[in-house]
């Protein structure tokens, strides 16, 4: 099972695909950049060309994307929102399962604490994936965090149908 982490971003989305495993795998890791300059139709159009050709070599069964919950910067929210809703559509048009976590959720699960640090996040992406050195930029890292959050809360998420079925589903 391949999962591709998305920490979205107008300027720079970050992505990072694991394969499901002990440990899980690494697959790929970068950054998408979209020129400032150029005018927000366009940056949008670039950014779903990207993610659509990504999702198209990479064939992930799900695509995680953090969620946006609050900027203090309306604009930058406001594109890092666009960006997310790409990945999701995107995602989703290529028959992946798409799922968003919380900020402070994929923290918490990586990390150990949902206050953790951009840095601290980073080391332990590091540290799971048994990476010779931190990636770099730090979007890419996070991105890595998302998919491991996936990982790590997916047996969670089919729990209750299995409990149900247990109980002839009543449940």
């Amino acid at each position: 099972m391949f999962v591709l982490g998305i920490d979205p971003g107008l300027s720079r989305c970050g992505y990072g695909c694991v394969e499901r495993g002990r440990p899980p795998r690494p697959v790929a890791a970068g950054i998408i950049r979209t020129d400032p300059g150029l005018a927000l139709p366009q940056r949008l159009a670039e950014m779903q060309a990207e993610l659509r050709d990504l999702i198209g070599q990479l064939q992930p069964d799900v695509v995680a994307v953090e969620r946006v919950l609050f900027q203090h910067n309306v604009r930058t929210a406001m594109g890092v929102g666009m960006a997310s809703g790409i990945a999701m559509a995107e995602a989703a048009a290529a028959g992946c399962e798409v799922v968003e976590y919380s900020p402070n959720e994929i923290k918490q699960v990586v990390a150990g604490s949902g206050s953790a640090g951009k840095e601290e996040v980073g080391r332990m992406v590091t540290t799971i994936l048994r990476l010779p050195k931190l990636l770099r930029p730090a979007d890419a890292a996070d991105a890595m965090a998302v998919a491991l959050c996936f990982l790590a809360q997916a047996p969670l998420r089919r729990q209750p149908s299995t409990v149900s079925s247990t109980l002839g589903g009543q449940g």
